[in-house]
């Protein structure tokens, strides 16, 4: 007999609705979720640690494993830890919070590596995670979402009647959790967020549809306008940029990943420097002092703008900024390959394979390439091994503590 309460498209093979199964935790997925076996059919279990005993109550079967919710913990990890937001397994935003930050690390690391033996079909050595100064607080810009204002039911409460402002409820597509504060964010977007907050809900009653809130942190405090023009420094270099446009929004590593990818993309046989997917001009005109000159390409014509702009800002002369698609740039390169370094930081869906197919008949003599998303990063490695490129170095940083998210940098070279 089929659970009363079971969704109707609910499949109850191999378990019952809401059954209840005590299981062995042996890993952790990319998502961030605790798999294990019951009788060797595999389940997921999100909040649930590598190594842990935990009782799980199954909602959902596919043809391949069974989602659940955990229950209780029988046996903990030494590496369980209190979350410090009261939100934590409600919102959808961490996945880590109860997990040591060295754990943490670790577990990203180890990903990196599963995911270039499964899809690149090699087993290169992955360097431990570099950590984030701030482990929380260090998110400079926060997108609270709201729904369409509903109408008032005479049985709401006080609470019932607040249009919900936050992100997405743990495992949930469409509903909104009320997020008051993020602690992930920065001090000052969190001192800003009640009044945001309060102005959205005053004007609730107009609103035909739902939105999303900006709260950008930088140099000129915090701004909520999406055409506001802000500006960050790294190192000496200052970038101007609009409030909603890309930015990296962990301030405090990102001096460090772009020491590395410069430290990496110069070496004493590389003149020339090309920046793919450039944006507002980062890697290019930190890396400008180091080279004879540098190219940028962005298919954002307003991000070459800025880009452009950020050059004259802090008087590089020896930087041009291409409006683009990425592939477009080998047509017009004068640089020649071997003497080249290449910095490629695509969006997640990794590169397109004919701006691959060009890159290895122009053949740089360096590539660095930073991603994102570390399935399709290697994806696109094993392409560019199988062109004569030899990987170098794997090296992940945690731009997102807190969360399943990875940025991972491969640094190749081509020759010796």
């Amino acid at each position: 007999m089929s659970h009363p309460q079971a969704p109707k498209n609910f499949k109850p093979e191999p378990f019952e609705y809401h059954q209840e199964l005590d299981l062995r935790v042996d890993t952790l997925t990319n998502l961030g979720v605790g798999l294990g076996r019951h009788e060797g059919w595999v389940v997921m279990v999100p909040f649930a640690l590598p190594g842990e005993l935990v009782r799980a109550r199954v909602y959902r079967n596919h043809k391949q494993h069974s989602d659940a919710d955990l229950i209780a913990v029988i046996e903990r990890s030494p590496e369980r830890q209190e979350p410090f937001c009261e939100l934590f397994g409600k919102c959808g935003g961490c996945q880590y919070q109860h997990m040591s930050y060295a754990s943490q690390k670790e577990w990203k690391r180890q990903q990196v590596s599963e995911l270039f033996e499964r899809l690149a079909g090699i087993t290169p050595e992955v360097l431990p995670t570099h950590g984030s100064p701030r482990e929380r607080n260090y998110r400079s810009k926060l997108t609270p979402h709201y729904p369409k204002p509903r109408k008032p039911k005479p049985t709401d409460t006080g609470v019932g009647r607040e249009l919900p402002i936050g992100f997405l409820h743990q495992g949930q597509r469409n509903r909104i959790l009320d997020v008051p504060q993020c602690p992930i964010a920065t001090e000052a977007i969190n001192e800003a967020m009640p009044v945001e907050r309060k102005k959205v809900r005053e004007k609730s009653a107009k609103l035909k549809k739902g939105g999303t809130l900006l709260l950008r942190h930088t140099l000129e405090g915090v701004t909520t306008d999406n055409k506001e023009t802000v500006s960050e420094t790294i190192g000496k270099t200052v970038f101007q940029f609009l409030a909603g446009d890309f930015f990296q929004n962990n301030p405090f590593i990102l001096p460090e990943l772009v020491d590395f990818v410069l430290e990496h993309a110069c070496t004493p046989d590389t003149r020339f420097l090309v920046d793919a997917y450039c944006g507002v001009g980062v890697f290019a005109l930190c890396a400008a002092k180091r080279f004879e000159a540098v190219a940028g390409v962005e298919v954002n014509a307003s991000a070459v703008r800025w880009a452009n702009g950020n050059a004259a800002i802090n008087g590089i002369k020896n930087a041009e900024f291409i409006i683009g698609e990425a592939e477009a740039i080998f047509a017009s390169l004068k640089f020649p390959g071997d003497e080249t370094a290449m910095i490629i930081d695509p969006p997640r869906a990794g590169c397109d394979e004919a701006f691959l197919r060009q890159l290895l008949d122009f053949g740089p003599r360096r590539v660095v390439y930073v991603s994102c998303d570390p399935s399709t990063q290697a994806r696109d490695v094993k392409l560019l091994l199988a062109g004569g490129y030899k990987l170098k170095r794997v090296q992940p940083f945690d731009l997102f503590p807190q969360t399943r998210h990875i940025e991972n940098v491969c640094v190749l070279s081509k020759g010796s």
